[in-house]
């Protein structure tokens, strides 16, 4: 699969549910042997099976929104260990799993497959046009 936009997350830009650049937007290095992504199906991170989640990020900062196009400083993952890791999920942070609304799915990127290895694990978003993801 490529780099994609989850669908509910498109329609949570488009009805305002997402804001970008004031909500709460965190990443998670995803193990894809325990995650069949569903960009039409799936809504929100409870869709994310436990198992699949290596290494959740904190809050994105620095993050902009121009001409369609966002990005964020690079985010460091700190002491990472677990299963390999082929994929960075952006998702909406509420605090609540099933509230939680899925952004994007990321499984095509420099240093991607990862292989934890308990150190810190640090994902430099692409400095090209797209940048995270443009839409």
């Amino acid at each position: 699969m490529a780099n994609a936009l989850y669908d509910h997350g498109r329609e949570g830009f488009l009805d305002g549910s997402i804001d970008f650049d004031t909500d709460d937007i965190r990443c998670i290095l995803i193990d894809a042997a325990d995650y069949t992504v569903d960009l039409a199906a799936h809504d929100n991170l409870d869709d994310i099976p436990a198992a699949a989640r290596v290494a959740v990020s904190g809050a994105l900062a620095s993050k902009t929104v121009d001409a369609g196009v966002a990005d964020a400083a690079d985010v460091t993952f700190s002491s990472v260990t677990g299963d390999q890791c082929e994929a960075i999920v952006i998702y909406k942070h509420t605090g609540v799993e099933s509230t939680s609304r899925l952004i994007a799915y990321i499984d095509s990127a420099t240093g991607l497959p990862v292989t934890p290895n308990g150190g810190d694990i640090t994902v430099q978003w692409d400095s090209g046009a797209s940048k995270m993801f443009k839409l």
